[in-house]
């Protein structure tokens, strides 16, 4: 893009509120991505839902205004990934970045692979990538590994509900995986590298799904960046690029309220739901005024307590 003319006057930012799922190319930071998308928009707030390392490609969803309040539960979903795992070497980080610890001539068949896969799926313990954002004494391990210290990480508990073979061939396999929050896919691949006595690393890596938000509404980086000239077929382009906030609120249970109680909701009082049809739920709801999402709630009974509001007046 081009460098702005100091003389201008810089375009006033924008209350925009949304998801905008962008199919994050190789070699892009995830920090770097909601920047651009901050800046095509004029957005005044925006943040994403999970990091996705740059030599990882696909979901990254970027939310925006309000959509912010919601990042908790989309990070809360299930993920799916398609990676690419190369047999015989295992490196310092698990993937190409990198260098060679173990290296083996060894070559697992499709059917050992596939044999292997029920062992880790489930909720099994796994230990994390030295190479990771989790902190060790308020240091992150990949800072404290860069710097050449030895980084011990203890086992955690996480849940891959599915692990199926794409393709195979001698020396690669494409595996797709389906888990939960804090599973690190570069530690499934160091881990059946060594279950097979072959070791190995991943070579590419792709999310395809983040809870709600699959790639049918990915937006590539090139329709993200379109140049339009006219300001009106602009904004609508822009427009359509995006999800409503409570799209990603979509594995929560929802209840409707009056515009009486949404106002009170809005103002962080609680509301008592009485009535044949009231429901009966527990836990985190979204709640509605008609159409409009008015906030993320706690039923605890009858009662229902304001856990997040959304304001969308400009």
């Amino acid at each position: 893009m081009n460098a702005q003319n100091p003389a201008q006057p810089r375009p006033k930012k924008r209350d925009v509120h949304g998801w905008l799922i962008l199919d994050k190319p190789v070699g892009m930071t995830s920090t770097h991505a909601v920047a651009i998308v901050k800046r095509v928009f004029r957005a005044k707030k925006a943040g994403h839902a999970g990091t996705l390392d740059p030599l990882a490609s696909g979901c990254l969803p970027i939310a925006l205004g309000e959509a912010t309040k919601t990042v908790p539960y989309v990070m809360d979903g299930e993920k799916a990934y398609r990676f690419t795992v190369t047999w015989g070497t295992e490196t310092t980080t698990d993937d190409t970045e990198g260098t060679a610890t173990q290296t083996s001539p060894n070559r697992p068949s499709r059917a050992e692979v596939e044999a292997l896969l029920p062992r880790f799926t489930g909720a099994i313990q796994q230990v994390p990538p030295q190479f990771s954002a989790i902190k060790i004494d308020g240091e992150r391990a990949y800072d404290l590994a860069r710097d050449g210290e030895t980084v011990k990480l203890e086992a955690r508990e996480v849940v891959i509900d599915r692990l199926a073979i794409v393709s195979h061939t001698k020396d690669a396999t494409v595996i797709e995986a389906e888990c939960g929050k804090g599973t690190y896919v570069r530690a499934i691949a160091r881990d059946l590298g060594r279950a097979l006595g072959c070791f190995g690393h991943v070579t590419a890596l792709r999310r395809t799904r983040v809870g709600p938000f699959s790639e049918a509404i990915f937006v590539s980086s090139d329709d993200l960046l379109r140049d339009i000239a006219d300001p009106v077929e602009r904004e609508a382009h822009h427009a359509a690029l995006i999800a409503p906030v409570e799209r990603g609120l979509d594995e929560l249970p929802s209840l409707s309220v009056s515009p009486g109680d949404a106002a009170r909701l809005r103002r962080g009082q609680s509301i008592i739901l009485r009535g044949r049809d009231a429901p009966i739920m527990e836990g985190h709801v979204t709640v509605f005024a008609g159409a409009e999402l008015v906030a993320i709630g706690d039923m605890q009974g009858a009662e229902l307590r304001p856990h997040r509001v959304f304001q969308f007046a400009s």
